[in-house]
């Protein structure tokens, strides 16, 4: 085994003899095969001490060396040999052996030194001292009762035994409390406990001095002592015979230290302390100066003044030192020489040396300390004068060897000392010539990372040294250039390698014995480089965190890449339970459910063999802010108090308010409310209050993430009772009665009230005449005016009070008495039929005196008394349409073609309907057929196929006939042309369509069609037969029993449906007295409440069971609520007025529809 040496190698240069030229090889290993001095590598550090818990001790020396070597031991400066003491236990390959704790530990105490030799000489180890310590025990002794007079010193010794250091004392009572220390009473270095003057209180039977060895695990208790202080003075009752007056006083005298002077010693970089304990009445103090330049900074003054201490001293801490002891009777002074010394350090320790054969050596050994060391030599641990040799020279410090040969090789120790400790230094002197001999293994590979280094290494060991060179690919020019250096140890480093270092170099060592070589293999790689990094992210709190760490690297390394992770430069285990939560696959680190504690700065290393990259990114942790604290309220007023708070961590979202809540303890206890919100950096608010409440708060920061939690509340504010701040708001005025006003407020809040007793004063006068105002005063928030004329403008005013005054003044509102129903109906009422389905009704408007109330709008009322096809007239559903504001006209959608109507006009208001005006007969054009209802192709022939169908529901006119089409749909993207026929006979409801082709599929479109055309058509698809015979084998389709029971059942199906519109169109014969009731209605029982008011109805308020269609006949009412209102304005309520009539031209009537809207009634 090698191991390094610190060493030197003389070499001869050139062919000049007798100079000495030594050539420093720091760190040079020696080979196992070459001969060699021994050399200790491992030997216990002194002292070792045997403590109580151990049970063995070690005495250590172990060296190497080749030829192996011998180990012996001296103790006390005697041979000791450890193989004869059975009892010691020895370990094999090395002179160290143990002690055990056989109970007989103190033999073995004493002073250890070991010798390592071989033929070629000794090392020996520093002295190693075993120390055996005994058991520390105080003396079993009677201590008899120290008895003082008040006022004087007592000295209490304690005396500790020795131990090993360090030793701690403590004063204590049996019960194991401390004894008070102070100015009077302390203890000083030695352990002793001093009290500068006795008082009566320091009498007990308990003072226990206690001294500690924690390295032995020790603590022993010295006998307690009893202390008794006499009171000497009688001590009466006057001021004047207080017991001060009556002790001693005396002037200061140093208890420690003795004399006036006192001379310390002591080791640089230890503590020291200077003591000074004085004793006299009054109690001393203690004052501390170095005389000349002062104080050092690093000093201070400990135990109430008597202890200066200076820790890890320096030369410049030496010096003069006083302590003065003062009272005001006097003072004492001592003053200490301190002197700072010095162990030995070596200033030139001596090193191992390789010398060439025939070379000068010289061997320095140097080194200070205070006071100035000695240095004594010895060879292979024997003093020079017992091994004289010509050729060597001693000059103190320093030997000089001539001319050297290997038999010089020996191992010189060097010792320095003083009174504080000896250095010892052993220095191999080893003489040799050897050929260079290279210890790195040849062939070796080595590999690097484009842009990085490379140190190829070539360790050689020769004697003399060996001249290194390296070339490349066996050219015979050694490398050079900027990038490429040779160190000392042989080694070539190629700085920012590139690609063209790739291949082969060889090393060669030469010196005057001969040259070796050995060849190293360089293989350049692509560098690794994180090509997507991690990016910084702010994530909310609970929410997931992802970071991304792709890199490209040298192909040849695949599976060599890793990829690590760290948290502020911690690197993540993900085995450990700290990190749990973190997931880690393919380059993607994922956090879940972040929480505060995993923000920070997370680095990804992307790391081979060769080399690494990193990249970083910081996570941002979002979250609510935390709750303000140390709320406090100040600037207290009657009305108003300001609120200060100290916010939270905003945790990175910056706080943009701050929501302050109160709650109060009378009207909603518990329920929190919010008073008013500041801006994010405002940390105070001024609260303005109510009167007479009782007070909490609380407040709660908001950023972009939300609402954090709220503060702890505050205490309790109560405001006193104050009059109310404001009067009610919101004053309606209604009249559900011709002779009533009712007023309604929205009255205060609870908390508004400022003070018990609130009511409120309700005035009143009519508009606009001199009248004085009338007053009410009520608690409640409503108030009814009876006895007032019909719709008449008052001037109303709310006022609140409570027990400690009135409101402001309050605002004046204008509002209507009772509205009664119009008295007048609509006069000139005209009708324009539009088209057979549309008609316009106009009216001149209502007077206003006529109204009795605010206008409400004006509503139509019409019937369908019969078909024109039809002679006698039925009793007809009644439709109502309304429109609300001031209109002289209207638009009716809806009606039925071909029919005859009534209709009448009325306004109404907020309390109903006015009378209906004069009837006004019209009739409507006529219009095509309604969509037959049903279409069947039956009899499919080879070349036919019979069609059957139902008359239209509704002719809407007088029918004439059917209008047929059809064309071939054979399962191909072409349809067949189109062919149509006229059915002339209006009763035809059968048609057989010949000359079709066989086996084809076709569509049939029917028709119904009056004298103003034809209606929608309804569809059917059929085919036709493959053979006629298959269709006439027993006789004929017409024979068919199937076919004779469809066609009853169709014609019984039509009878059904001819029936009842025959009944439909002809109930309410009874229809004179009716009509007349619609027309007449009786203005008494015409009461509109809010429920039917501006409604499309029928007569018994019911909805209507049809709507009104869109233009593709799928039209929900509720959608065309709103354009039915408009049907009455001809100034451009429409895009296009000629285009919306159109579009109800030909259309089938339908049932009256529903129109709803508001008229605004005045408060």
């Amino acid at each position: 085994m090698a191991s390094p040496w610190s060493c030197r190698i003389s070499v001869l240069l050139g062919l000049i003899s007798r100079i000495s030229i030594f050539h420093p090889a720091c760190g040079l290993d020696i080979p196992l095969n070459v001969e060699q001095l021994p050399s200790i590598t491992v030997q216990s550090p002194s002292p070792v001490i045997a403590f109580p818990f151990s049970e063995r001790y070690p005495m250590k020396c172990e060296a190497r060396a080749n030829p192996e070597p011998e180990y012996s031991w001296t103790k006390n400066g005697q041979e000791f040999d450890p193989n004869q003491d059975p009892s010691l236990i020895k370990e094999e390959d090395s002179g160290s052996f143990l002690i055990p704790d056989n109970g007989n530990l103190t033999e073995y105490q004493g002073s250890y030194r070991c010798y390592v030799s071989n033929r070629l000489g000794t090392a020996i180890s520093e002295e190693i001292e075993f120390i055996v310590p005994n058991v520390p025990k105080f003396p079993k002794e009677k201590i008899n009762p120290i008895v003082v007079d008040e006022g004087q010193p007592i000295i209490l010794e304690c005396n500790p035994p020795k131990g090993i250091p360090p030793l701690q004392i403590y004063w204590m009572t049996l019960g194991m409390q401390h004894i008070e220390q102070d100015e009077r009473v302390s203890m000083g270095l030695n352990g002793n406990l001093y009290f500068s003057n006795a008082l009566e209180k320091d009498s007990r039977r308990d003072y226990c001095c206690f001294a500690s060895f924690h390295r032995i695990r020790t603590i022993v208790q010295k006998t307690a002592m009893s202390v008794i202080v006499r009171n000497t003075t009688s001590i009466s009752g006057s001021e004047s015979g207080t017991r001060a007056n009556a002790l001693m006083e005396r002037k200061p005298s140093l208890l420690v230290p003795s004399g006036g002077q006192t001379e310390v010693r002591l080791v640089k970089e230890q503590e020291l302390q200077l003591e000074c304990i004085a004793e006299g009445f009054p109690t001393p103090k203690i004052e501390w100066t170095k005389m000349g330049p002062g104080m050092p900074d690093h000093a201070k003054v400990v135990s109430h003044g008597k202890i200066l201490r200076i820790s890890r001293v320096h030369e410049a801490d030496s010096g003069k030192y006083m302590c003065k002891a003062k009272n005001s009777i006097g003072e004492a002074v001592h003053k200490f020489h301190v002197t700072v010394e010095e162990p030995p350090r070596w200033t030139e320790k001596p090193e191992n040396l390789i010398s060439m054969i025939g070379a000068d050596v010289f061997i320095k050994c140097a080194a200070a300390g205070i006071p100035q060391p000695t240095i004594t030599w010895k060879v292979n641990g024997l003093p020079l004068s017992d091994m004289p040799v010509s050729k060597r020279k001693v000059s103190y410090d320093t030997i000089s060897l001539h001319n050297v040969q290997p038999e010089d090789s020996a191992v010189y120790q060097c010792e320095a000392s003083n009174r504080h400790g000896t250095l010892l230094a052993n220095t191999n002197i080893l003489v040799m010539n050897l050929l260079p001999m290279i210890l790195t293994e040849d062939s070796q590979e080595y590999a690097a990372v484009v842009g990085r280094n490379v140190v190829l290494h070539c360790k050689v060991f020769s004697s003399p040294p060996a001249t290194i060179s390296w070339v490349k690919d066996d050219t015979a020019k050694p490398v050079d250039g900027e990038r490429f250096f040779v160190h000392e140890n042989g080694s070539l480093e190629i700085n920012y390698v590139t690609k063209e270092d790739n291949g082969q170099y060889t090393c060669f060592a030469t010196n005057i014995e001969g040259k070796s070589a050995i060849t190293a293999n360089l293989d350049i790689k692509d560098p690794t480089r994180i090509v997507d990094p991690p990016q910084d992210l702010r994530i909310l709190r609970g929410t997931t965190a992802q970071f991304t760490c792709q890199a490209d690297y040298d192909k040849s390394l695949r599976g060599d890449l890793e990829i690590l992770w760290e948290k502020d430069d911690t690197e993540l285990d993900f085995n450990l339970t700290e990190s749990m939560g973190y997931f880690a696959d393919d380059g993607i680190l994922q956090i879940a459910n972040v929480s505060h504690k995993d923000q920070g700065m997370y680095t990804c290393w992307a790391r081979t063999s060769l080399d690494e990259d990193m990249a970083s990114a910081y996570l941002i942790v979002l979250d609510v802010p935390d709750a303000p604290t140390d709320l406090v309220l100040f600037e207290h007023k009657d009305r108003s108090v300001r609120l200060k708070w100290m916010p939270g961590d905003d945790h990175n979202s910056s706080t943009t308010e701050f929501i302050v809540e109160y709650e109060e303890s009378q009207w909603e206890p518990e329920k929190w409310k919010e008073m008013l919100r500041v801006a994010g950096n405002q940390t105070s608010a001024l609260l303005k209050l109510h009167g007479h409440v009782d007070y909490r708060f609380r407040v709660a920061a908001m950023n972009a993430v939300g609402r954090g939690e709220f503060s702890e509340p505050t205490g309790r504010y109560k405001t006193p009772p104050a009059a109310p701040d404001r009067n009610p708001e919101n004053i309606k005025i209604e009249g559900h009665l011709p002779d009533e006003m009712d007023i309604k407020w929205e009255p205060l809040l609870p908390i508004e009230h400022n003070g018990p007793g609130l009511e409120y004063k309700v005035s009143f006068r009519r508009s606009n005449t001199e009248e004085k105002w009338k007053e009410h005063v009520v608690k409640r928030h409503s108030f009814i005016v009876k006895n007032t004329p019909t719709f008449v403008q008052y001037e109303i005013k709310i006022q609140a009070r409570n027990h400690q005054g009135w409101g402001p003044e309050p605002k004046v509102v204008t509002g209507y008495s009772g509205e009664d129903f119009p008295s007048a109906a609509p006069e000139d009422v005209a009708v324009d039929v539009l088209n057979n389905t549309l008609i316009k009704v106009t009216w001149a408007r209502v007077s206003q005196d006529k109204l009795n109330g605010h206008l409400g709008g004006y509503r139509v009322n019409w019937w369908r008394f019969r078909s024109l096809l039809d002679s006698q007239r039925g009793q007809g559903e009644k439709h109502s349409l309304t429109f609300p504001g001031d209109r002289n006209h209207a638009i009716i959608p809806g009606l039925r073609p071909f029919s005859e109507y009534s209709l009448i006009v009325m306004t109404f208001n907020g309390r109903g309907n006015g009378p209906g005006s004069h009837s006004v007969t019209f009739k409507t054009p006529e219009g095509v057929p309604e969509k037959i209802p049903i279409l069947r192709a039956t009899n499919a022939q080879r070349n036919s196929i019979t069609l059957v169908w139902a008359p239209p529901l509704e002719a809407n006119g007088v029918l004439t006939g059917y209008f047929l089409e059809y064309q071939l749909i054979n399962d191909t993207e072409d349809l067949g042309k189109l062919q149509s026929m006229n059915i002339s006979s209006p009763d035809t409801n059968k048609w057989v369509l010949g000359n079709l082709e066989p086996v084809s599929r076709y569509k049939f479109y029917l028709r119904g069609c009056s004298r103003v055309g034809c209606g929608p058509a309804v569809s059917e698809e059929s085919t036709t037969a493959l053979e006629a015979s298959l269709a006439s084998i027993h006789g004929g389709i017409s024979t068919q029993s199937w076919f004779i029971g469809l066609m009853c059942a169709v014609a019984f199906l039509t009878l059904t449906v001819l029936i009842a519109c025959f009944i439909n169109r002809n109930k309410g014969g009874k229809y004179s007295v009716k009509e007349k009731e619609d027309l007449h209605p009786d203005i008494e029982s015409q009461g509109m409440n809010d429920d039917t008011f501006c409604e499309y109805s029928d007569n018994d308020e019911k909805p209507l069971k049809g709507s009104l269609r869109s233009l593709d006949g799928d039209m929900k009412a509720a959608d065309s609520g709103d354009s039915l209102v408009d049907y009455g304005d001809e100034d451009g309520q429409f895009n296009e007025d000629g285009s919306f009539i159109g579009e109800y031209a030909g259309r089938k009537a339908r049932e009256s529809m529903e129109v709803k809207g508001t008229a605004p009634i005045s408060a």
